[in-house]
């Protein structure tokens, strides 16, 4: 019977080392202090090029990312591949603006295609669009403001997308697109709907991103759902609860506008799992993925699974989380036959600080998260003692 406190199916890829290199880390992402100072600490010491890159890649780098490059990737997938989890290369290099940059960027990550092409052990790739586009050009887009030269822009942008988009439907890699804040996102939706009318007509290659912590977003997923009935193509979608909530509050607040964040937590699960139903409920021309560590939702999912006969590892229904966090939703959903695949973040450790910054500051700010870790750890631990 599948359950999520099994501790020994959760960390049976772990030794003892690996243990407690978790138990510490958790201890000090869970300290708000410590994730300031350490930010800032750690930021000083790249700039003055102190020789710290070695000890983030051997604490909070193997913890949490697959490596510089996808060759470093490689033991990683191999070690989720024993455990029939999956890996989603997530190159995580932020806030480049240059136009070489953001070819860079789209080069990489179809260079994540290729290496998926084939290999049952990635069964997605994904991708930023604000790793491909300028921030402040993706806002003026969203709200209709764009220049004639940002329209020339925009262009490049929408070239560098589909550029990736045909690569994943030519190899048969699907292809998440995150989502991103709520002022850039309409430019992202628009982009993703179009890849997804073109390339999703034989089976759900492109899978747009879906943040149930928006009041907006189930009747989105049930527009996008008609639009891809009426015009014939499969609908990909990736639902998430968000990652950006105290942003988006506090530019709701300055500039006076109503945020689009829920009200309270009861209805960001609510829509989720509203949304989960929904998908289940047409699993027949949608693509699915649950990307979510709250075991509730997942467990919710599961149980839609079992009413509607829906077989485990049914190709269109994914699991999906982050590297190194909820071992315990993701080992013990594979070990009873569902899919599961991590997201594995990779990149130079200068580039992907901004990631493990932002990662730490989540598991302080959601409420319950770095204990569940902790207490799971401790068990195993007192597990393994006996």
């Amino acid at each position: 019977m599948l359950s999520f406190d099994n501790t020994e199916i959760a960390f049976s890829s772990k030794s003892k080392k690996d243990l407690k290199r978790s138990y510490w880390l958790f201890r000090l992402v869970g300290n708000p202090f410590f994730v300031k100072v350490g930010k800032a600490l750690t930021s000083f010491a790249l700039a003055l090029r102190l020789p710290i890159t070695g000890l983030i890649k051997a604490t909070i780098f193997k913890q949490f990312v697959g490596g510089e490059n996808i060759k470093e990737c490689n033991s990683t997938i191999e070690s989720l591949g024993k455990y029939r989890i999956g890996t989603i290369l997530d190159y995580s290099v932020e806030g480049k603006d240059a136009e070489e940059d953001l070819d860079n960027t789209m080069q990489e990550t179809i260079r994540t295609i290729i290496r998926a092409r084939g290999d049952k052990n990635i069964p997605f790739s994904v991708f930023k669009v604000t790793g491909l586009a300028r921030h402040r050009l993706l806002e003026n887009v969203s709200a209709g403001k764009s220049s004639p030269d940002e329209k020339k822009e925009f262009d490049r942008v929408r070239s560098r997308v589909d550029t990736i988009c045909q690569n994943a439907f030519e190899n048969k890699v699907p292809v998440f697109i995150d989502a991103e804040e709520s002022w850039i996102q309409q430019a992202i939706d628009d982009l993703a709907d179009e890849m997804m009318r073109k390339y999703n007509r034989e089976f759900p290659v492109i899978y747009n991103t879906f943040q149930l912590y928006r009041k907006d977003r189930l009747e989105f997923l049930k527009c996008s759902f008609r639009d891809a009935v009426e015009k014939k193509y499969f609908l990909g979608a990736k639902l998430v609860r968000g990652a950006y909530m105290e942003k988006e509050r506090e530019r709701a607040n300055e500039k006076n506008y109503p945020s689009p964040i829920q009200d309270s937590k009861a209805g960001t699960d609510r829509d989720y799992d509203l949304a989960l139903t929904f998908c289940i409920e047409n699993i027949a021309l949608i693509g699915l993925c649950a990307g979510t560590h709250n075991e509730k939702s997942s467990k919710f999912l599961v149980d839609l699974m079992t009413s509607k006969n829906i077989p485990l590892a049914d190709p269109h229904v994914y699991f999906s989380q982050l590297l190194g966090m909820s071992d315990h939703i993701s080992y013990n959903l594979s070990s009873a036959g569902y899919n599961v695949a991590k997201y594995v973040p990779y990149g130079p450790v200068k580039e992907v600080l901004p990631y493990l910054i932002r990662r730490a500051q989540e598991n302080t700010s959601v409420k319950g998260q770095t204990g569940r870790e902790l207490s799971l750890i401790i068990k195993e631990k007192k597990r393994r003692s006996v």
